[in-house]
């Protein structure tokens, strides 16, 4: 079918979810993965605008158009890719062919009183087959060896376990059907929000990419931070703070920004290290900043039934502040080691960036106007697509011609590649996890371990979303923890989206948390620092990750409380955050004695604990230290020059 063998080679995934090993496509195989992607994108777009299809049907035309990208790209065995095109192309074409065999036949199930053929059996169980071989290339073993012992549990491991996790079985006709047929299956809910919701934002992110955007926002970045201490490192936390909100995965934005910022880090002084810590914590930041916050935002408002619109707005104020937190560690960092802002040659003037991409403005704009205007996210992604387009035009250095458009089509359908992978198989588990009631069974082991304390079955949570995001990628991570663990936050007094939104960032921490951690690795690679120092940094930066979520059950910082107290939690928790970098960098206007450091992790406690006569002592400690930098200060003033 080809003229050239295909290879492979080891590379970022484009969804920037995992790290996999790619086929290198020749010619022919290339033009049909193009052009295949543009089609897969158009239909999207089809079926979420003016097209009509039953909702299970369109999710079984998202896997097969979904998988049958996956199984041309993804070889089953890298080292012999060439050898293994044909059966690949197999799979690919199975794929698509159980998605037509769902819509053709699904209407002739119904009119059978939901008894299934042997031929429908089959076409399921391929289906699923097909699932785990996909999501295992695309994302490694673990997801799929999740699925098959959650599978094997409900068909018959169930029945050995003792007490409360005693499953009597069910049968395989059942199983099969419920994975294929019913709403609650791979073709599901995760499905409906994979074809949606996600589809769109990845492919609004894709055309954003392709007008240009990505160094637009760069070059904000530099125009707006170059001439602050510290500046390169402040302007990687607020580029990946930008493209986050666009590509909703931390490694992507490593990869992506970090491969400027990174080396522009080093160039102004800043250890190797530090630079790539940096760049991991800011990109893992990324997933927490409206307006997409990645996958999780969606699946999180279509299980809570909260609107999109209220989560990313209140969203917004905490991952501002975890920003602030790796900024505030940068700035201590940049004094302790005397680094310089950069000189006036090396910063673009702002019009000049401005004038050159003011009109990416627009699109942003147009999605949040639409959304809050109360259109559903799907419309206004694709309002916001089209806006990127038209706004384009206004502007001679960002227009976009019709291969800039074919070829974002093209981009985005392959950008979803892996994270639809991972959402479709991630069905099967969600699927048994309802079919066995796990989910209140595992929410009773946790309240049981944490005898009824809520801050204990945070704790728990915290350590099971590192061990799950070992393996997991972060929307993986979060779609398990939120269905298992969720509900016993809840019956413990946590209001129903703190509770996700606690899950949801806690998620997030294995990207800069070792030993496993991807952020922090893709940075070391581009800085040429050693993985885990580079890891454990990251880890330090990150601390906001951990801290802020606590927020989220203890204090009104979700705005459910007045605004009064949003704001005095905001300041003093900020405050508070400020401390805690004190603490780490042992810096401030000089360093830090013994004294004056355990003074400011005492008033970071006070400042963060919700209690406002905490909040007032921690405010004195901080006078306190601040009074005794500056009296340090004064007496040695040959200090001034250092800063």
């Amino acid at each position: 079918m080809i003229k050239k063998k295909n290879k492979t080679s080891t590379a970022q995934d484009i969804s920037g979810e995992v790290i996999t090993t790619k086929r290198t496509l020749g010619s022919t195989t290339s033009a049909l993965v193009y052009w295949f992607s543009v089609l897969t994108s158009l239909f999207h777009l089809w079926i979420n605008t003016i097209g009509i299809m039953p909702e299970i049907q369109r999710n079984a035309v998202h896997y097969g158009l979904i998988l049958f990208l996956g199984f041309i790209i993804y070889p089953m065995f890298p080292k012999k890719a060439h050898k293994t095109f044909k059966f690949d192309f197999l799979l690919a074409i199975m794929s698509l062919a159980v998605a037509i065999y769902l819509v053709l036949f699904e209407d002739a199930l119904h009119a059978r009183n939901e008894v299934p053929t042997i031929i429908d059996l089959i076409s399921a169980g391929i289906a699923i087959i097909l699932m785990l071989e996909i999501t295992r290339r695309t994302s490694g073993w673990l997801i799929p060896s999740l699925s098959i012992f959650f599978l094997m549990y409900a068909l018959f491991l169930g029945k050995y376990f003792e007490g409360l996790w005693n499953f009597p079985g069910i049968t395989w006709e059942r199983f099969l059907y419920r994975m294929y047929f019913a709403p609650d299956g791979i073709f599901g809910t995760i499905a409906t929000i994979s074809s949606t919701f996600v589809f769109l934002f990845v492919l609004f992110g894709a055309f954003l990419i392709k007008s240009g955007a990505g160094d637009f926002i760069i070059k904000l970045a530099v125009s707006l931070m170059g001439r602050t201490i510290g500046g390169p490192a402040k302007m990687a936390v607020f580029a990946s703070g930008l493209m986050g909100s666009v590509s909703g995965s931390a490694v992507a934005n490593t990869v992506g920004t970090g491969s400027i910022t990174i080396p522009m880090m080093k160039k102004v002084g800043f250890p190797a290290k530090f630079a790539a810590a940096v760049e991991a914590a800011a990109s893992t930041g990324g997933q927490l900043m409206p307006p997409i916050m990645g996958a999780g935002a969606f699946i999180m408002s279509q299980w809570t039934q909260i609107s999109y619109l209220k989560i990313v707005s209140v969203a917004f104020i905490p991952a501002i502040m975890y920003f602030l937190t790796i900024a505030f560690f940068i700035h201590l960092r940049a004094k302790k080691i005397g680094l310089k802002p950069l000189t006036k040659e090396e910063i673009p003037k702002v019009t000049e960036v401005l004038r050159q991409g003011w009109n990416f403005f627009i699109p942003i704009l147009v999605l949040m106007g639409f959304l809050m205007y109360g259109f559903t996210p799907t419309f206004a992604a694709c309002a916001g697509i089209a806006a990127i387009v038209v706004s384009s035009w206004l502007n001679k250095y960002t227009r976009m011609g019709l291969k800039d458009i074919v070829d974002a089509l093209a981009l985005g359908a392959q950008n979803m590649v892996t994270t639809g992978v991972i959402l479709l198989c991630s069905g099967i588990v969600i699927g048994i996890v309802l079919l066995v009631g796990m989910g209140i069974k595992f929410s009773m082991l946790i309240s049981s371990l944490a005898g009824g304390s809520l801050f204990l079955t945070i704790i728990l949570i915290a350590l099971a979303s590192l061990v799950l995001g070992m393996g997991l990628p972060v929307t993986a991570s979060y779609i398990v923890l939120a269905v298992l663990a969720a509900p016993a936050m809840t019956m413990l007094g946590s209001s129903l989206l703190a509770a996700h939104m606690l899950i949801f960032w806690y998620s997030q921490d294995a990207n800069v948390t070792p030993p496993v951690c991807l952020a922090a690795y893709s940075a070391a690679g581009i800085s040429g620092s050693k993985p885990l120092e580079t890891g454990f940094e990251a880890w330090k930066l990150a601390k906001g990750l951990y801290i802020i979520p606590l927020l989220f059950v203890y204090t009104p910082i979700l705005f459910e409380g007045s605004i009064v107290m949003v704001i005095e939690t905001v300041i003093t928790s900020l405050l508070g955050l400020f401390c805690f970098a004190l603490f780490f960098e042992g810096y401030f206007a000089k360093k830090l004695n013994i004294l004056e450091r355990i003074l400011s992790i005492i008033a970071s406690f006070l400042l963060l604990y919700p209690n406002i006569k905490f909040h007032a002592g921690g405010l004195i400690l901080f006078a306190l230290i601040f009074a005794f930098q500056k009296l340090a200060q004064q007496k040695v003033p040959e200090l001034d020059s250092l800063q």
